[in-house]
């Protein structure tokens, strides 16, 4: 890589206001001749060189493609590139880097338009997780979308109406309660401009080339009506922040409410429940059975309350406790022998002792639900219910969601399940 005896200033700006950059960043700029600016406010920046005595500058209008690395490799005397932000945050640091000597370039950013927004909708920056879909494949949004992160700033590709994409992906993804949507433009300039966007309101007709969306998390609860009598969205339910996928989707949940055979009345203990979503939506259809919701992880109790709150079911108890130490104790704890149990979020050796221990009391017609993940451990727990003169039968789940991308409607796929159902016999 050839070396020039030169220095390209690569300077971040966030108004069109001269007197707003520093007296380093003046000074360089008075002193620079070569000076490249984006076509998205050459107009406004050009005037910061027409003065009363006016300097023979020249002046570049850049597209930030291979026509600018070309006009920069042809000057012989030091470049300024002004650039927004800052230019190694998603900008053309990155590709600079890639074209000219470490020796050449001298950054200078100004804040991002992230800290900006963040700063407006008075949101903790550090915890953002921001994502670029400038002119890249929107595969990567879509992953990010899927983790539920708690704020999400993306930053879209003017050329393309970005904002009914990104609202299209929510819908598709049951996440349009999910997050507050926020579009803000011109970040730091005197047209700054942020609104909020309801999922179904109309795409606003005038959109700066200048703007970020944010999506921040949306604690509302949400009225009973929204909620079906069967096959509640996932996003409907209450998770941990820093779990948020916590939670049994809704196409394997349907199928195990099915596999349930849920009685009239009866007892119902749902292990390793996690946020509580099968077993109180099988109170949802069955309202006089008895629920017991047991999970040893701290906080569990809080956050299936609030679920059962949202549903407007009531279980009969919530345990955050381990099951082993409650089978040991059930007497003195008052835990009802169950009917139907579902076991999840447990380990395979869990799932084994509560098998041998609550089957012990189990009637015919009683059975077991349990969402398995590997092979090995199905075909271990499919023996002992063998011994245990269990009836089996296995399905296996496979979900694929259509997703739009840049390119139309892209399959996305969820870990498959193994469901099996162990009915007790005569």
């Amino acid at each position: 890589m050839e070396v020039k005896n030169r220095k390209i200033f690569i300077v971040g700006i966030n108004s069109f206001e001269f007197e707003d950059l520093s007296l380093n960043i003046q000074l360089i700029l008075k002193n620079t001749n070569n000076i490249a600016i984006p076509e998205s406010y050459f107009d406004e920046l050009k005037n910061w060189f027409y003065t009363s005595k006016p300097i023979q500058k020249k002046l570049y209008q850049s597209k930030s493609d291979n026509d600018l690395i070309k006009w920069l490799k042809t000057r012989s005397n030091d470049v300024v590139l002004i650039s927004r932000g800052d230019p190694l945050w998603f900008g053309i640091g990155r590709i600079l880097l890639e074209h000219f000597s470490r020796k050449e370039l001298y950054f200078f950013p100004s804040l991002t338009c992230v800290q900006l927004a963040c700063s407006k909708l008075k949101i903790p920056w550090q915890g953002v997780k921001c994502i670029s879909i400038h002119g890249r494949e929107t595969d990567e949004l879509l992953k990010v979308l899927k983790a539920k992160n708690e704020n999400l700033a993306i930053i879209p590709d003017p050329n393309i109406n970005n904002i009914s994409f990104i609202r299209k992906n929510l819908v598709e993804l049951q996440l349009e309660n999910y997050y507050d949507f926020w579009v803000c433009e011109k970040l730091g300039f005197k047209e700054e401009k942020i609104r909020k966007l309801k999922i179904n309101d109309p795409t606003p007709n005038e959109i700066s080339n200048l703007y970020i969306v944010v999506l921040s998390k949306n604690e509302t609860s949400f009225p009973e009506y929204q909620y079906p009598l069967f096959g509640i969205n996932d996003n409907l339910f209450k998770t941990f922040n820093d779990r948020p996928n916590l939670l049994t989707k809704k196409e394997i949940r349907v199928q195990i409410l099915s596999d349930l055979e849920l009685p009239e009345i009866g007892t119902i203990w749902d292990i390793g429940a996690g946020s509580g979503t099968i077993g109180l939506e099988a109170l949802r259809l069955r309202p006089k059975l008895q629920l017991f919701s047991i999970d040893k992880r701290f906080g569990t109790k809080k956050i299936i309350s609030e679920n059962a709150k949202r549903l407007n079911v009531f279980p009969k108890e919530i345990f955050e406790e381990d099951i082993r130490k409650l089978i040991r104790y059930r007497d003195e704890k008052f835990l009802e022998s169950p009917n139907r149990v579902i076991i999840g979020g447990c380990d395979k050796e869990t799932k084994l002792f509560v098998i041998q221990e609550i089957s012990k009391n189990m009637c015919a017609g009683d059975l077991f639900v349990l969402p398995i993940i590997t092979y090995e451990v199905l075909q271990e727990i499919q023996s002992l219910f063998k011994k245990l003169n269990f009836q089996i039968n296995l399905t296996f789940i496979q979900i694929q969601k259509g997703a739009t991308i840049s390119e139309g409607t892209r399959f996305v796929p969820s870990n498959p399940v193994f469901l099996l159902k162990a009915k007790k016999e005569k």
